[in-house]
């Protein structure tokens, strides 16, 4: 018998490459640009981010609601809802690995405290990476319903007044921020501080988990608090105190939230972090766009999630704040960003300033070496990578790591290049 070569028919051969292109196609899809060009996907399909009942979480929700996460090969990410910022650093400390989890929705400082075994048990350091912000602004400082006449506001004064005058009728004052040292704790000091309040002298502050503020509240716990949305909604919603003011308003496009993960998850699996990455810049870019801003309340309100009416989240989720006082603000200018004007990119200078003011309120040590321990944490580097490889256009690439000096509402002023300057002209600090 003899063995012929059997050609195949000119149909069969253009079905056969196309079903190639297709894969090929498919391949791009799933893994689009730089190292996965080359079919070296992630290392691993899954992994553990935590995250509190908050609105900035929401960039987590939609990645894995809307199959981000599964279409840069990540189908498997779990985002684990944390009862309080203490389980979410009890919880980094762990690692997925050890029942914990890999990384979290993250309050800034948070990233920097834990590196520097500032907050863990026996003060062990776990190194963490940022890898982008989450969102800018959308943080409250809101006050119970007996101050309500007093129509306290951007000026901390007035609150000064009131709370001098309850302290001299026998009664404690007290004021509930999330966790020592982070970005509620430091926005509630940093207003206070500027009315003449010493936060550590003057008041009492007491930890409260986000979702149990409004609770507390309800029962007289607390005489203000800060936190993000939507518990300072909910606040006004049920009636039982009224929003003095946004962050934003303390600082505009304040940089806020963080997507953080341990060092260690970052260096055994770099391609499924960059994924991962790129899936969070996917769904940032997708909760900034108007028109979706409807489907994101419902996806918030979701019991895995937030678990409240989506109405209570659609308002100020868009720019309308109703304040509580009489004050409804539409298309407010310090509403919550997740990309628009670089929210998403973790600029060095704002983590310059979070440690800087934790080295004011001495959760910090003066003389810490903060360039340092930014090189270390920040991943500005690897956000500029998955941008490129997401494809962001250059004109929402930030060309320097520093977004420059920055202006506060009581006419302080940041100058990342002279930290020392800044420290010098606060009245009111624990540090010399």
């Amino acid at each position: 018998m003899t063995n012929r070569l059997v050609m195949p028919s000119r149909r069969s051969a253009l079905k056969g490459a196309g079903a190639a292109l297709a894969l090929v196609a498919a391949a791009k899809a799933t893994f689009p640009g730089g190292a996965f060009a080359q079919g070296a996907g992630p290392e691993v399909k899954g992994a553990k981010l935590g995250f509190i009942a908050l609105t900035d979480a929401a960039p987590f929700f939609v990645a894995k609601e809307k199959g981000i996460f599964a279409k840069y090969g990540m189908p498997d990410v779990e985002v684990l809802k944390q009862a309080s910022w203490g389980t979410t650093r009890d919880n980094l400390v762990l690692g997925g690995e050890g029942n914990g989890i890999d990384g979290a929705h993250l309050l800034t400082p948070m990233a920097y405290l834990i590196t520097a075994g500032k907050v863990t048990q026996n003060n062990v350091p776990v190194p963490m990476q940022i890898l982008a912000r989450l969102n800018t602004n959308g943080q409250c400082i809101s006050v119970a319903q007996e101050y309500l006449t007093q129509k306290i506001a951007l000026d901390a004064k007035v609150f000064k007044a009131a709370i001098e005058k309850k302290k001299a009728s026998g009664k404690s004052v007290k004021a509930a921020m999330t966790f020592p040292g982070g970005t509620h704790d430091l926005w509630l000091r940093y207003w206070m501080a500027a009315g003449g309040i010493d936060p550590d002298k003057d008041i009492e502050t007491i930890v409260v988990p986000p979702p149990q503020m409004v609770a507390n509240m309800k029962v007289g716990t607390m005489d203000c608090f800060c936190v993000g949305e939507p518990w300072n909604a909910q606040l006004v919603e049920q009636k039982l105190g009224y929003t003095a003011l946004t962050t934003g308003e303390i600082w505009k496009d304040h940089p806020e939230k963080a997507f953080a993960l341990r060092s260690s998850f970052v260096e055994k699996y770099p391609r499924a972090a960059k994924a991962m990455l790129i899936a969070v810049l996917e769904a940032q870019q997708w909760c900034d766009k108007a028109e979706n801003k409807d489907e994101l309340a419902s996806i918030l309100g979701k019991r895995q999630w937030i678990n409240i009416p989506a109405s209570d989240v659609a308002g100020r989720a868009k720019g309308t704040i109703d304040y509580g006082d009489g004050r409804v603000v539409q298309n407010s200018p310090f509403v919550m960003k997740f990309w628009a004007d670089h929210a998403s990119y973790p600029f060095q200078s704002h983590d310059l300033w979070f440690l800087t003011e934790d080295q004011r309120w001495g959760k910090l040590e003066g003389g810490s070496d903060t360039k340092a321990l930014i090189a270390k944490v920040n991943r500005e580097d690897l956000w500029r990578e998955a941008a490129k490889e997401y494809g962001v256009a250059a004109a929402d690439i930030p060309a320097s790591k520093s977004r420059g000096k920055e202006t506060f509402f009581d006419g302080k002023v940041f100058d990342p290049e002279n930290p020392a300057a800044y420290l010098a002209a606060l009245d009111i600090k624990r540090v010399a």
